[in-house]
Protein backbone atom coordinates (compact mmCIF):
# COMPACT_ATOMS: atom_id res chain seq x y z
CA UNK A 1 0.00 0.00 0.00
CA UNK A 2 2.88 2.15 0.99
CA UNK A 3 4.82 1.43 -2.50
CA UNK A 4 6.01 4.33 -4.41
CA UNK A 5 6.00 6.99 -0.98
CA UNK A 6 8.91 7.77 0.20
CA UNK A 7 9.91 6.98 4.22
CA UNK A 8 9.48 10.67 5.13
CA UNK A 9 5.96 10.80 3.92
CA UNK A 10 4.86 7.01 4.66
CA UNK A 11 2.46 7.21 7.16
CA UNK A 12 2.06 10.93 7.61
CA UNK A 13 0.37 13.72 6.62
CA UNK A 14 1.19 15.60 3.65
CA UNK A 15 3.04 18.63 3.94
CA UNK A 16 1.86 20.35 1.27
CA UNK A 17 -1.41 20.78 -0.93
CA UNK A 18 -3.06 18.96 -3.63
CA UNK A 19 -5.96 19.10 -6.02
CA UNK A 20 -8.47 16.18 -6.47
CA UNK A 21 -7.83 15.30 -9.91
CA UNK A 22 -11.79 16.13 -11.61
CA UNK A 23 -13.34 17.08 -8.72
CA UNK A 24 -15.31 20.09 -7.83
CA UNK A 25 -13.68 20.61 -4.88
CA UNK A 26 -10.36 21.75 -3.54
CA UNK A 27 -8.32 19.18 -0.42
CA UNK A 28 -7.81 21.45 2.57
CA UNK A 29 -4.64 23.15 3.21
CA UNK A 30 -2.02 21.12 4.43
CA UNK A 31 -2.22 23.16 7.61
CA UNK A 32 -5.74 22.23 8.64
CA UNK A 33 -5.54 18.67 7.94
CA UNK A 34 -4.54 17.64 12.23
CA UNK A 35 -8.38 19.70 12.72
CA UNK A 36 -10.54 18.31 9.88
CA UNK A 37 -9.20 14.63 10.87
CA UNK A 38 -10.30 15.26 14.09
CA UNK A 39 -13.77 16.74 13.20
CA UNK A 40 -13.89 13.74 11.02
CA UNK A 41 -13.50 10.94 13.86
CA UNK A 42 -15.56 13.27 16.26
CA UNK A 43 -18.40 13.06 13.80
CA UNK A 44 -17.87 9.61 13.47
CA UNK A 45 -17.92 8.74 17.37
CA UNK A 46 -21.73 10.60 17.12
CA UNK A 47 -22.71 8.51 14.18
CA UNK A 48 -23.86 5.23 15.56
CA UNK A 49 -27.19 5.50 15.06
CA UNK A 50 -26.56 5.56 11.07
CA UNK A 51 -27.76 2.40 8.95
CA UNK A 52 -23.81 0.52 8.78
CA UNK A 53 -24.21 1.27 4.45
CA UNK A 54 -24.23 5.33 5.43
CA UNK A 55 -22.04 4.52 8.59
CA UNK A 56 -19.60 3.39 6.09
CA UNK A 57 -20.14 5.70 2.70
CA UNK A 58 -20.13 8.82 4.59
CA UNK A 59 -16.60 8.94 6.67
CA UNK A 60 -15.30 7.27 3.54
CA UNK A 61 -16.35 10.22 1.22
CA UNK A 62 -15.47 12.51 3.96
CA UNK A 63 -12.10 11.09 4.13
CA UNK A 64 -10.82 11.04 0.80
CA UNK A 65 -12.28 14.73 0.56
CA UNK A 66 -9.64 15.64 3.34
CA UNK A 67 -7.18 13.71 1.49
CA UNK A 68 -5.05 13.68 4.49
CA UNK A 69 -1.93 11.69 2.96
CA UNK A 70 0.32 12.70 -0.09
CA UNK A 71 -0.73 9.53 -1.86
CA UNK A 72 -3.01 6.26 -0.80
CA UNK A 73 -6.15 8.51 0.19
CA UNK A 74 -8.47 6.24 -2.11
CA UNK A 75 -6.81 2.71 -0.90
CA UNK A 76 -7.13 3.30 2.54
CA UNK A 77 -10.56 5.48 2.33
CA UNK A 78 -11.88 2.46 0.96
CA UNK A 79 -10.04 0.27 3.60
CA UNK A 80 -12.02 2.15 5.78
CA UNK A 81 -15.32 1.50 3.90
CA UNK A 82 -14.94 -2.04 4.13
CA UNK A 83 -13.73 -2.12 7.04
CA UNK A 84 -16.93 -0.54 8.52
CA UNK A 85 -18.94 -2.47 6.80
CA UNK A 86 -17.53 -6.09 7.82
CA UNK A 87 -17.55 -4.77 11.22
CA UNK A 88 -21.22 -4.25 10.76
CA UNK A 89 -21.87 -7.90 9.50
CA UNK A 90 -21.80 -6.40 6.26
CA UNK A 91 -19.66 -8.31 2.93
CA UNK A 92 -17.14 -6.00 1.30
CA UNK A 93 -18.20 -3.30 -1.01
CA UNK A 94 -16.43 -3.90 -4.54
CA UNK A 95 -16.50 -1.20 -6.73
CA UNK A 96 -16.27 -2.46 -9.82
CA UNK A 97 -14.28 -1.33 -13.08
CA UNK A 98 -17.75 -0.28 -14.57
CA UNK A 99 -18.67 1.54 -12.21
CA UNK A 100 -15.48 3.44 -11.39
CA UNK A 101 -16.73 6.83 -13.31
CA UNK A 102 -20.24 6.46 -11.50
CA UNK A 103 -18.67 6.14 -8.12
CA UNK A 104 -16.25 9.38 -9.06
CA UNK A 105 -19.41 11.31 -10.50
CA UNK A 106 -21.16 10.25 -6.32
CA UNK A 107 -18.18 11.04 -4.58
CA UNK A 108 -17.94 14.42 -6.25
CA UNK A 109 -21.32 15.02 -5.92
CA UNK A 110 -21.28 14.20 -1.93
CA UNK A 111 -18.07 16.77 -1.75
CA UNK A 112 -20.13 19.31 -3.51
CA UNK A 113 -23.42 18.86 -1.55
CA UNK A 114 -22.99 16.99 1.38
CA UNK A 115 -25.93 14.45 0.25
CA UNK A 116 -24.74 11.17 0.76
CA UNK A 117 -27.50 9.42 -1.14
CA UNK A 118 -25.61 8.88 -4.15
CA UNK A 119 -22.77 7.11 -2.68
CA UNK A 120 -24.87 5.60 0.41
CA UNK A 121 -26.45 3.62 -3.17
CA UNK A 122 -23.30 2.79 -4.64
CA UNK A 123 -21.99 1.03 -1.57
CA UNK A 124 -25.29 -0.53 -0.92
CA UNK A 125 -25.53 -2.27 -4.53
CA UNK A 126 -22.09 -3.11 -4.52
CA UNK A 127 -22.24 -5.01 -1.18
CA UNK A 128 -25.54 -6.68 -2.78
CA UNK A 129 -23.68 -7.82 -5.71
CA UNK A 130 -20.82 -9.22 -2.97
CA UNK A 131 -23.83 -10.97 -1.20
CA UNK A 132 -24.91 -12.44 -3.68
CA UNK A 133 -21.76 -13.89 -5.13
CA UNK A 134 -21.08 -15.85 -1.90
CA UNK A 135 -24.36 -17.15 -1.68
CA UNK A 136 -24.10 -18.28 -5.44
CA UNK A 137 -20.79 -20.02 -3.95
CA UNK A 138 -22.10 -21.18 -1.15
CA UNK A 139 -25.47 -23.03 -2.74
CA UNK A 140 -23.18 -24.19 -6.03
CA UNK A 141 -20.56 -25.67 -3.23
CA UNK A 142 -23.91 -27.62 -2.43
CA UNK A 143 -25.00 -28.79 -5.92
CA UNK A 144 -28.00 -25.93 -5.94
CA UNK A 145 -29.73 -27.06 -2.55
CA UNK A 146 -29.10 -24.94 0.39
CA UNK A 147 -29.18 -27.09 3.45
CA UNK A 148 -30.21 -26.23 7.13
Amino acid sequence: MLRGISDKDAGRYRQGNVLIGGASTIAPDAVHLPQEMHALIEWYERSGDMHPVERAAEPHTRFVKILPFIDGNGRTGRLLLNFELMKSGYPPAVIRTQDRQTYYRVLDEARVTGLYDGISMLVAQAVQRTLALYLGLITGGLGGAARP
